[in-house]
């Protein structure tokens, strides 16, 4: 599950770096929007799922 979350983490971040060179006006919004919202979710999933060390 963790692999999972970091590969969308990764691929996420990815994408959205390189999506102002790939699209332009609503698309390249749409895509940053969608990527920027598996990045924040991907975050918060590994946040929550960490192990807690005493």
């Amino acid at each position: 599950m963790k692999f999972l979350l970091w590969l969308v983490l990764a691929v996420g971040v990815l994408v959205n770096a390189f999506s102002s060179f790939a699209f332009d006006g609503t698309r390249e919004v749409v895509v940053s929007v969608v990527t920027g919202a598996a990045v924040i979710g991907s975050i918060t999933a590994l946040v929550l799922t960490r192990e807690r060390h005493p």
